[in-house]
């Protein structure tokens, strides 16, 4: 994980993504709130995520322009969860 090293996948529900050509996997933990995205070949963690945004960028027409728009310029406060350690 880019600047963070290992994450343990057991709690996340993970998905390889076919259809675009930003994202090529997605995890997300319901429990923590927590989605991994691999962008690029690099991943990021973002936290606080609700389901509901999660279903709607797995089926946005376009999961790029959904992820920078609805993710990470979220306009109600950023996903990005707060530094390690």
């Amino acid at each position: 994980m880019k600047d963070r090293g290992a994450v343990d996948l057991k709690p996340f529900n993970c998905q390889d993504i076919t259809r675009s050509s930003v994202v090529g996997r997605v995890c997300y933990d319901a429990e923590s709130r927590r989605m991994l995205v691999q962008r690029h070949a690099v991943y990021g963690q973002y936290c606080e995520l609700p389901k509901s945004t999660v279903d709607a960028f797995l089926n946005a027409p376009s999961m790029g322009r959904f992820f920078r728009i609805n993710i990470e310029g979220n306009e109600s406060g950023s996903y990005a969860c707060p530094p390690h350690g």
